[in-house]
């Protein structure tokens, strides 16, 4: 509890600073935010090095583990289209829903706001974009802050899940934190099939806008 608020609270308080000005160039702190993920993923290796019967516990995990990305992308996809369809429902005659197939390209991100966001934007226009950008930032906070709660209530593969293309970097410090060192490699290995991913489902749904 008490690290998701902290958590919660350094992305506030980062928001505001900027919000006021009191941050440096831009640029700047795109390059800070690389340089810690670099420390991040640093202590990360640190700790599975430590650990001892990492390799004993890894080896035990069932091969099924294997189609983990596959679930991520079926229940992210199937949940937009759901989604979609509740926010038409309510909003109907007063809301002018994206389609299908762009409600599936900004699904289809899985976390990767960066790529996705400028693909849509040069694909759909900027409104399609944004949504993709806030979409996906959100995929990633949510994972960040709630990960306690979705070990406890859905399991320790749920946050990898949760964390999409990001679960091979910046959410992969909380997934060690609350599934286990052993969760690591896969964890790993999801997010960079997430992250391969991610062009070929943008090029499939953006082809049949």
């Amino acid at each position: 509890m008490s690290s998701s608020i902290l958590i919660l609270a350094s992305f506030i308080v980062g928001l505001f600073a900027a919000i006021f000005n009191i941050v440096p160039e831009f640029q700047s702190i795109q390059e800070y935010s690389k340089y810690l993920l670099y420390l991040l993923m640093l202590l990360v290796g640190i700790s599975l090095g430590l650990d001892k019967n990492l390799v004993s516990t890894i080896r035990s995990q069932p091969k099924k583990i294997l189609l983990l990305p596959l679930a991520t992308a079926t229940g992210t996809l199937v949940a937009a289209v759901i989604a979609g369809f509740i926010i038409k429902f309510i909003y109907i005659n007063t809301y002018s829903a994206i389609s299908l197939p762009d409600t599936l390209s900004v699904a289809s991100g899985y976390g990767y706001y960066s790529l996705s966001s400028i693909f849509l934007n040069e694909s759909r226009g900027a409104e399609v974009g944004t949504i993709a950008l806030a979409a996906n930032i959100l995929r990633e906070l949510i994972t960040i802050v709630f990960a306690p709660w979705i070990v406890k209530y859905f399991g320790k593969f749920a946050p990898i899940c949760s964390g999409g293309a990001t679960s091979m970097d910046v959410t992969l410090p909380v997934i060690q934190k609350y599934s286990g060192n052993e969760f690591v490699p896969i964890s790993v290995y999801h997010g960079v099939v997430m992250d391969f991913s991610v062009p070929l489902f943008l090029t499939i749904f953006i082809s049949i806008s």
